[in-house]
Parts: structure tokens; C-alpha cells; sequence
């Protein structure tokens, strides 16, 4: 959802769409400056959420954002972004913060996890109430963070740990080469011996327009792709991410999520797909 309406929009937004969470930018998807907070709008929405009883909310991180990039103005650009979004969280009923890794361009994935590295332990302090989320990538290109290794050594590396979690895209990891399809519990089983399931904050809900292992990152409507309505409802209902929020990250507008929305309720109600 986009901010630019104000935050209490976006939580009653939802709520009419039949939803208890949401995911938002914390400014353009496309980078740039972001207006200063305003405390009455952050407060409101904080009231709208306690009363309707939310989930943890989500704020993604612009597109733009490459911690891991060779070029130091767009480093710098990536560091500066990272902990304006901190502290500005600070000042917002949010507590998770999502991030694509990052990409090498060319520079090896070895350099690229220790470029990440480098700028994490640079720009988030110790007074951050946020936990950050690495986001698992299809693995276009020279994307980090597409396998539960790297996603490991991430964690494993940088300062504050506790303050670091993962968020999973269903897509992604479909196309990233874990099959969702027809082995959920052995792909749950992989994140628990590697990372842990615990590490899991948040769950990107899509199909996927692509086949196993495509690497392409091509999301689709729920039920359209190649996952499917009983992948989909296998995914929802699994006990081991019965905690977890589950944010639509399909190709919609917002009417298209409410439909989505009533879809996977109804699925859920009914046990039947």
C-alpha cells in the first residue's frame, strides 16, 4: 500500500478489505526523500490497530535500496535509506522492516554477503525497537540471499542478531528451486536445520507465473500460477506458520486483494479447494 494517503488510512483501508495487517513502502519503491512523520496519523493508526486487534504491519524498503553494491554512491545511497527508515520506524506502530539483500553485480556473492555485512553493522544501532527482515530472492541475476545458506550467514554475521529476522515470498522461493508443491514439509524442515522457522517474521503470500526453479521473480494472482489454490491453502493452514502474518505481494489492485482475501478465508473455512 502506499503511504502517501497517511498511515490511519492505510489500517482502515484494510480492514475494508477484510484484512488484520498490511505492508506499505516506507517511501517511493523507487527510492528518493520521504515527508517528515506526522505524530497524529502514527498515533491514530497505533489506536485503529489495538482496537481491531492487527498483526504486526510491514514496512518494505525501496527497491533501490543494494546493500550490496559495487558502486559507492549507490552504497551510500543504500546506507543513508536503511537508518532514516530506522529511526523513523521508531516513530510508527511497526515493528518489521523488509529488505531485499542485495545484489553482487558482478563482484562474487562472497563479496557481496560481506559488503551487506559491512553496511548493516554501520547503520543499525542499538536503541532500534525494529526487527529487520531479509527477504528470500528467486535468484535473478546476481541477487544474494535466494538460498537458506546465505540467508544463514546473514544472520549468523551481522552486530545485534536479535534484531534480525527473515521474511519468506512464497514466489521466490517456488522459483528460487524449493518446491512448495509437493514438499512443504521437507522445504519447512530445511528453513528449521538452517535457520530456524523461529527467524520467520512475515510470509510475501503469491503464486508464481513461472515453474520450479525459474529464478525469474514473476509473481502471480492467487490460484493463476504455477503454485496453485491447494499449494496455496497447504501454506496457510501449515500449523508451523500458523503465527506468522501473511502479506499479498500479487499482481492486484486493492479490490483484487479484498477478493484474494475472502478466497483464502473461505478456502480456510471450508478445508476444500
Amino acid at each position: 500500500m502506499s503511504v502517501s494517503k497517511g498511515y490511519k488510512y492505510m489500517g482502515k483501508r484494510i480492514l475494508e478489505l477484510g484484512g488484520n495487517t498490511f505492508q506499505y513502502f516506507s517511501r517511493n519503491p523507487r527510492g528518493g526523500s520521504v515527508k517528515d512523520i506526522d505524530k497524529n496519523d502514527a498515533q491514530a493508526l497505533r489506536e485503529l490497530m489495538e482496537e481491531n486487534h492487527f498483526a504486526p504491519i510491514l514496512t518494505h524498503a525501496p527497491y533501490t535500496l543494494n546493500m550490496a553494491a559495487a558502486k559507492d554512491d549507490t552504497y551510500d545511497f543504500a546506507k543513508r535509506v536503511f537508518r532514516e527508515d530506522l529511526e523513523r520506524l521508531e516513530e510508527l506502530p511497526s515493528n518489521l522492516y523488509n529488505f531485499h539483500p542485495g545484489s553482487h553485480t558482478g563482484m562474487g556473492v562472497d563479496w557481496g554477503l560481506e559488503r551487506i555485512i559491512k553496511g548493516l553493522n554501520e547503520v543499525v544501532f542499538k536503541e532500534s525497537t525494529s526487527t529487520i527482515l531479509f527477504e528470500v530472492m528467486a535468484g535473478k541475476g546476481s541477487e544474494i540471499g535466494s538460498n537458506f545458506e546465505e540467508i544463514k550467514i546473514l544472520l549468523d554475521s551481522v552486530n545485534y542478531r536479535e534484531k534480525f529476522g527473515v521474511c519468506l515470498d512464497t514466489c521466490h522461493l517456488y522459483e528460487g528451486g524449493y518446491d512448495l508443491v509437493n514438499d512443504l514439509e521437507g522445504v519447512l524442515d530445511q528453513i528449521e536445520n538452517s535457520f530456524g522457522l523461529a527467524k520467520v517474521k512475515a510470509i510475501h503470500l503469491n503464486d508464481s507465473k513461472n515453474p520450479l526453479g525459474a529464478r525469474k521473480d514473476r509473481h502471480e494472482k492467487i490460484g493463476e500460477g504455477s503454485l496453485g489454490l491447494g499449494t496455496i491453502l497447504n501454506i496457510v493452514s501449515n500449523p508451523r506458520l500458523k503465527d506468522i502474518p501473511f502479506l499479498l505481494e500479487t499482481p492486484n489492485e486493492e479490490e483484487g486483494y479484498g477478493r484474494e482475501i475472502s478466497l483464502i478465508k473461505e478456502m480456510l473455512e471450508n478445508e476444500s479447494y
